[in-house]
């Protein structure tokens, strides 16, 4: 177990130096490569949950509309440019929270704990976008 957490730990030092830094949440949330990576872990997460939820091996996709609400229950639409539609709100949701797990904001199990935690799956989100935004505004 601990030997996979160091293969992990160097998986996201290896994506982390791939992506270098970016000045502000609005550059993350704003970046189409974060996006397209984003959807792919956004939706494993979703899986893995479900997957536990049910006893058995899921596949879910969440919506669009799911992560553009949770955005905005975290309060962060305002870190993007106005007169912006759902699936860009999508998108800037998904970029962030795929930074923010390879920044080391959360684990892939916590994510899978907040969501289980929630009936409502936007609270869910909320919460670990929420968590996203606290550690990466943190200064280092």
């Amino acid at each position: 177990m601990e030997a996979d957490m160091k293969r992990e730990d160097c998986l996201k030092q290896e994506l982390s130096r791939i992506l270098g830094e970016y000045e502000s949440l609005r550059d993350v949330m704003t970046n189409h490569g974060l996006a397209a990576l984003g959807d792919s872990f956004v939706n494993f997460v979703y899986s893995l949950t479900l997957s536990i939820r049910y006893g058995e091996p899921r596949g879910g996709k969440v919506t669009g509309r799911i992560l553009s609400e949770s955005l905005a229950r975290a309060d962060l639409r305002r870190y993007l440019p106005s007169r912006v539609n759902r699936h860009f709100r999508a998108d800037a949701a998904e970029a962030l929270m795929v930074y923010a797990w390879i920044k080391g904001a959360f684990s892939i199990r916590k994510a899978v704990e907040e969501l289980s935690a929630h009936e409502d799956l936007c609270e869910g989100f909320a919460e670990l976008l929420a968590r996203a935004k606290e550690c990466l505004e943190k200064p280092s």
